[in-house]
């Protein structure tokens, strides 16, 4: 079961999801939380029988009845073996400006390459006070697709954008 949730910085419904989750016999399976502007957002996948899966909906359900929660759960299935992707960590740096998420995320879609995750973040460099953009990509690279032809187009685009930006494997 997916779970999103979105609430005030300061009232994180981490705990009281974590304890919900195992209350109805289900594993925390996985999980992401960040705090972006004044909220924080939680993802969390919930795993576990159909009657744990039940209880813990029902659960959920009073859970969102707190206005100062958005709330929202759904089940879904495990995800599509991806053993032909190959993960790679995509960094860019540069002077703030719109349309910079939008015009990466267009080249990998151009090339049928997934994002898989994605960080981003605006802020002032500290030696200059110049209003920067940085953004780490964690991308899946379908394994027929020629690696350095693909990172040649890719620092081609960066260079006409003016983007600082490096493509390497993840290695973990």
């Amino acid at each position: 079961m997916l779970i999103q949730a979105l609430t005030t910085a300061g009232k994180s419904p981490l705990l009281a999801l974590a304890k919900r989750i195992a209350d109805a016999g289900c594993n925390l399976y996985e999980s992401r939380v960040s705090t972006i502007g004044t909220e924080t957002s939680l993802m969390l996948l919930a795993s576990g029988a159909w009657d744990a899966l039940a209880k813990l909906e029902t659960a959920l359900t009073k859970l969102a009845r707190d206005e100062s929660l958005r709330l929202v759960h759904y089940r879904t299935g495990p995800r599509a073996n991806s053993s032909h992707l190959l993960p790679y960590l995509v960094e860019v740096v540069a002077a703030d400006r719109p349309g910079i998420v939008a015009r990466i995320v267009e080249f990998f879609s151009q090339h049928g390459i997934s994002v898989e995750q994605l960080n981003s973040t605006r802020y002032q460099a500290m030696q200059t006070g110049a209003d920067m953009f940085q953004a780490q990509f964690t991308i899946g690279i379908p394994a027929e697709i020629h690696i350095a032809a693909l990172r040649d187009d890719f620092l081609e685009l960066c260079d006409g954008l003016n983007l600082d930006a490096i493509m390497d494997p993840v290695k973990f």
